[in-house]
């Protein structure tokens, strides 16, 4: 097999795009679909309530430790090889948790689902950009590929009800062999490998503390959710977690070369498209955690139509997401869209805290500020997926990528942590502060969500306030020379 293979023709790059798209979606998806899934999982198996996180946690832990090096892989033997066994290997672990007999099984084939998925998400990715890199169509292509990336998560939880609905919780497994077998056909004959001509060294010291490192802080924050803040494997694995990145930063300074070349991460622009992504990360859980228990608990929605009910947000992503790529980011710059994506994200959680009861309704509460955030969230994240890969070397493309999914898994677990920790003290503060009535415990509920949504306001209001102070208003044109900034040039814009 040859390092390197000629570039795919023009007239392909359209089916890459589509191709890369569906992987992409297949990744996102399988952090929600099995959401909705987990109470049939939990009654046909018969584990316990307070095992069940670990169902989710499992695929959390292998990917979002294990992306760096899922990038780096696919730049140093090609991006082609590690898309197609990223797809080959997520399937085997489909058929093995749909299949899973038992509790410990199910849990083994989420933490595979996410190895393989470390591998694949940051291929997908890194392709994009060599595929379009000198093509005026940059900006659509990232468009359409930030709106399948930004309204996943949505379809899992449309897809995840309607196959528990109809079917059974297993094929909520069995669908990813649909996607990623196809895909993987397809992706030998439509992609061309890109690997490096030299392949360096590979930097396992990095590669070691980068996983224990990400490994540790998100498994933190996952402790945090189900046990306290205050438990000792929470505040163990954070404190270790950070001195293990802090040592990886410091390794990455002196070794020739490195698992992640800092000046990715040092760019002016790339810093803060990855700072965007880890904030709304954290504060859109709040939407996708709080009203899909809304909906189910107070509005009695099906796990289908709670998953539809998220559907008018999920269609707007779709359409303003290439819009803004292609109309108002080159007329507007990068910096004017992110704050108004912060701030239409801001007044969306304004707007539940403000209205949120007991007794609300879809349509008068919920839909305003689910379409509000439709238009808010393709702001931030278009903007800062087009960004967080502009002007790298081809060959530092996938862990550019991987930065990318690395700041969204490390966004959502210290999202779901902390807004799960302010949900619960304040659902319980409440509930012991008023009289028992046949209604306390919803209302407890609410008053939690409300907290909930509070600080996901703030978390908007703390990125909008990065957001004006980081971002440059302008990024290089697409048709800009591919190549690493020089260091004396590192922190200035694109």
């Amino acid at each position: 097999m040859p390092a390197s293979e000629p570039h795919p023709v023009e007239h392909n790059k359209w089916a890459v795009l589509g191709l890369l798209g569906v992987a992409q979606l297949m990744v996102v998806l399988d952090a929600t679909i099995v959401n909705i899934a987990l109470p049939s999982a939990q009654n046909d198996l018969g584990f316990s309530t307070d095992s069940r996180q670990w169902v989710v946690t499992a695929y959390a832990l292998a990917f979002g430790s294990l992306l760096l090096v899922g990038g780096k892989l696919g730049d140093l033997f090609g991006r082609k090889w590690t898309f197609v066994g990223g797809l080959i290997g997520f399937s085997v672990a489909s058929v093995l948790g749909g299949l899973a007999p038992s509790f410990e099984v199910l849990v083994l084939a989420r933490a595979l689902q996410g190895v393989f998925g470390a591998l694949l998400a940051p291929s997908a990715l890194g392709l994009l950009t060599i595929t379009f890199a000198d093509s005026p169509d940059r900006p659509k292509a990232f468009g359409i590929f930030a709106a399948v990336a930004t309204a996943g998560a949505s379809v899992g939880l449309i897809l995840g009800g309607a196959l528990t609905d109809a079917l059974d919780w297993r094929w909520c497994f069995y669908v990813n062999l649909v996607i990623a077998i196809p895909a993987a056909l397809l992706a030998v004959r439509l992609i061309a490998n890109d690997a490096h001509p030299q392949r360096p060294r590979i930097d396992w010291l990095g590669a070691a503390l980068a996983c224990s490192g990400l490994f540790l802080i998100v498994f933190g924050f996952s402790e945090a959710e189900r046990n306290s803040w205050e438990a000792t494997t929470t505040i163990a694995s954070l404190v270790a977690g950070v001195f293990l990145l802090v040592g990886f930063v410091t390794w990455q300074r002196r070794f020739a070369t490195p698992l992640l070349p800092l000046h990715i991460v040092w760019h002016r622009s790339r810093g803060g498209a990855y700072l965007s992504i880890v904030i709304a990360a954290s504060a859109m859980f709040a939407v996708f955690l709080f009203l899909t228990f809304f909906m189910q608990q107070n509005l009695d929605y099906s796990p289908l139509k709670t998953g539809v009910g998220f559907l008018p947000m999920t269609a707007v992503i779709f359409v303003m997401a290439p819009t803004i790529q292609t109309r108002l980011l080159p007329r507007f710059g990068v910096k004017p869209l992110v704050m108004t994506g912060m701030t239409l994200g801001l007044l969306s959680m304004l707007l539940f805290f403000s209205r949120l009861e007991p007794d609300s309704t879809y349509a008068g509460t919920l839909l305003p500020g689910l379409v509000m955030i439709g238009f808010g969230m393709p702001c931030v994240f278009a903007p800062s997926f087009a960004t967080a890969t502009l002007g790298v070397d081809r060959y530092d493309a996938g862990v550019a990528s991987a930065m990318v999914n690395t700041s969204q898994q490390v966004g959502g677990a210290v999202g779901t942590a902390i807004l799960s920790t302010i949900f619960t003290h304040a659902a319980s503060d409440y509930a012991a502060t008023h009289d028992r009535t046949a209604s306390l415990a919803a209302d407890a509920a609410v008053h939690g969500y409300t907290a909930s949504f509070t600080f996901a306001a703030v978390l908007f209001g703390i990125g909008l306030v990065l957001a004006t102070i980081v971002l440059p208003r302008r990024i290089a044109p697409a048709g800009a020379p591919q190549t690493p900034p020089s260091p004396a040039v590192a922190g200035e814009p694109a």
